[in-house]
């Protein structure tokens, strides 16, 4: 990731996007997987506001390695504290946090043929503990960050998905290990409001892309940033006809922190614009473009194919997250050459 006074000129523009953003300022937000592609950009977002806007939000950032989160952020100037937090066993901190963002989570496809147990286990316990922090803390708001796969697949239906268009998930192809786990720490978040009254919302984000993506992401849109960053062409291993929701990722973070501002108590808000719901082949054709490579097509492996999202359709609806003020400042073309730019050391 590079961070320089252009990315952060463009981490003000979007500032405007969080409706009722003043609730954060000098309060304390907790978030787990922070040096994720997603939510290390909520990071970004709020280390501008406490540079620029004297917010004083207090940042405690969880993670499994000190080390890998001071690397993350070590150009960011970002302020926080670390505790140590392993999304596979129960938390053992505590913790004063007004909000929660819980975005730890496995979300490389390759790992689901690997350690599909670890994924789903992962995304129970993971939100089953961060619930316990949040209902030790009196008034604390929790955001999950769940996932467009969570819809699962409606046969040949190409309209968008709203977020109460739920399709089928094969729950005996290990494949399902990521959206049932997602559909099961869903439904956690909304037996903790029931039954011990914690305060939270759910974001389903569709595919999201960005300079912040890792190096051990094997997700399509990573893998061809990371073949047009290297001068390749990009390597597509289907024909891409599969339509997505793509998102950029200080999109996708305004949108998270719209949510956890003014979202309505134990409700979920997909993370779309009408403008970005493109196929996977318009992704790789318009990232070959910003970055001068071609696309070619090779035949996937078997592992690969194992590692493939069940949905030939996972775009999504984005008007009831609009409807909270907030909006898209990226279309692909935009985001695409914003990816280019600042990716890297």
């Amino acid at each position: 990731m590079k961070y320089n006074d252009r990315y952060w000129d463009e981490v003000g523009e979007v500032i405007d996007c969080i409706p009722n953003i003043e609730k954060l300022y000098g309060k304390s937000v907790l978030i787990t997987g922070a040096t994720g592609m997603i939510c290390s950009a909520v990071v970004d977002v709020i280390a501008y506001l406490n540079k620029e806007e004297g917010a004083g939000i207090r940042l405690i950032l969880a993670g499994r390695s000190e080390e890998r989160m001071a690397k993350r952020f070590r150009d960011a100037e970002v302020e926080y504290t670390f505790v140590s937090y392993d999304a596979t066993k129960p938390a053992e901190f505590d913790i004063r946090a007004d909000y929660i963002i819980h975005g730890a989570s496995n979300a490389n496809p390759a790992l689901y043929g690997k350690a599909p147990v670890e994924t789903l286990l992962g995304n129970v316990i993971g939100v089953e503990s961060m619930l316990q922090v949040a209902r030790k803390n009196e008034g604390c708001r929790f955001l999950y960050i769940s996932s467009s796969e969570v819809y699962g697949a409606k046969g040949q239906d190409t309209e968008p998905y709203g977020e109460q268009d739920y399709g089928t998930v094969d729950i005996l192809n290990f494949r399902a290990c990521y959206p049932s786990g997602k559909r099961a720490a869903e439904t956690l978040c909304a037996c903790y409001r029931q039954e011990y009254g914690v305060d939270f919302v759910t974001i389903r984000p569709g595919h999201i892309y960005g300079p912040s993506i890792t190096a051990a992401d094997t997700r399509a849109s990573a893998a061809f940033t990371r073949d047009v960053l290297a001068g390749h062409d990009i390597v597509m291993k289907s024909a891409g006809a599969q339509l997505r929701s793509y998102c950029y990722t200080l999109d996708c973070a305004t949108a998270i922190l719209a949510v956890l501002t003014s979202g309505t108590s134990g409700e979920a808000y997909n993370i779309s614009s009408p403008d970005c719901v493109i196929s996977i082949r318009d992704l790789a054709e318009k990232l070959a473009e910003a970055g001068g490579v071609k696309v070619v097509f090779e035949s996937p492996s078997d592992q690969e194919r194992k590692s493939y999202n069940l949905m030939s359709n996972s775009s999504l609806k984005g008007e009831k997250l609009m409807a909270l003020g907030w909006k898209a400042k990226y279309d692909p073309e935009r985001g695409l050459r914003a990816t280019l730019a600042y990716s890297g050391e």
